[in-house]
């Protein structure tokens, strides 16, 4: 079957559900925006490859032991 235009979600939830009861709202959500910048994937590794030459050298069987 094909649609003349598509439906909205209201129009949906009517189709489903029937008329919605005062206390049912439907709430639009913005898409997320990225909070981090943005990297390829090879930056990606060499900043993890960065992070991991900084750590110190700790065996845990050592650590345990003290």
């Amino acid at each position: 079957m094909d649609r003349l235009r598509p439906l909205t979600e209201t129009e949906c939830y009517t189709r489903l559900y029937g008329q919605r009861a005062l206390t049912v709202t439907i709430v639009s959500r913005h898409p997320r925006t990225q909070s981090w910048p943005s990297l390829t994937g090879d930056e990606l590794r060499e900043a993890f490859d960065e992070r991991l030459d900084g750590r110190e050298d700790v065996n845990p069987f050592e650590a345990e032991a003290a």
